[in-house]
């Protein structure tokens, strides 16, 4: 008797489809790290100063097993995840408010300007002078540095929104709050969703930065560390470990903007292949 094949057409297709990317993926994580082991190994490079893939992960593997390092993972997850928050808070609030009152708008646009591109690392001085080797040091600069990155974005979404519908709804005699909650947001969500994800990287890079240079403890301090004793294995241990925590971060955060952003047309326009 003939088998009947239950598999609906195309089936076997998308199921190859749907690995293709993840073989691809692990693949090139292979190349990268033959090639960064090869590096050493033929001589290329100083192997006391650049060590090989194999011998920085068996380290990488036993970090893991000790407890102090996943409490520095801790520390540092801690002040990105505060600073972030407290910037995503600051930026939400204040770019809607002077993205929907154009005199506000006007009036400081060139203050934003002149505090937008200073850099981070330039307040630390001025940061540890106000609170010392503590949380509150870290989290100034991660706060300031995640906080254009949001507000910004805001303002864009603010003003995008259509003028008709903004006229329409005012005709109608919806009040204030009304048209923020109905019309003003769902317009700026898209922008506040690109720039919550960019403020979560650059809130991760200046978490570590500030361990590293004002001394508080976590994976930055860690790493400094590592350097001090002349260990580079741990250094290069601890870049791969701050290499994969952003990897998590723009993976989650890349979740959390298509479902909140699932009705809009740039998510449902994407491939799911």
């Amino acid at each position: 008797m003939a088998t009947v094949s239950t598999s609906p057409p195309g089936a076997g297709g998308r199921t190859l489809g749907s690995l293709r990317k993840p073989l691809l993926g692990l693949l090139g994580v292979a190349a990268f790290l033959l090639a960064w082991q090869a590096l050493p190994a033929t001589g290329a490079v100083n192997a006391a100063h650049f060590p090989g893939a194999f011998e920085t992960l068996a380290r990488l593997a036993g970090e893991v097993r000790d407890l102090e390092f996943w409490r520095n993972v801790g520390r540092t997850l801690t002040a990105w995840a505060i600073g972030l928050a407290l910037a995503t808070a600051l930026a939400l609030v204040l770019g809607t408010i002077i993205g929907m009152v154009p005199f506000l708008r006007r009036a400081t646009h060139t203050v934003v300007e002149f505090l937008r591109p200073i850099p981070s690392v330039a307040l630390i001085p001025l940061a540890v002078l106000s609170y010392g080797i503590s949380l509150q040091a870290a989290l100034v600069i991660v706060v300031f540095a995640s906080f254009w990155q949001v507000f910004v974005q805001v303002l864009y979404g603010v003003a995008d929104v259509d003028a008709v519908a903004s006229d329409t709804a005012r005709s109608f005699g919806l009040p204030r709050s009304e048209r923020l909650l109905r019309l003003v947001l769902p317009t700026a969500l898209p922008y506040l969703m690109t720039g919550l994800r960019l403020a979560a990287s650059v809130a991760l890079i200046l978490a570590v930065t500030a361990e590293m240079t004002i001394g508080n403890p976590g994976l930055g301090n860690r790493l400094m560390l590592n350097y001090s004793n002349g260990d580079q294995v741990g250094v290069f241990a601890i870049v791969i470990v701050t290499g994969l925590i952003g990897l998590v971060v723009n993976l989650i955060f890349g979740v959390v903007e298509r479902r909140a952003l699932f009705w809009h047309q740039s998510v449902r326009g994407e491939d799911p292949a």
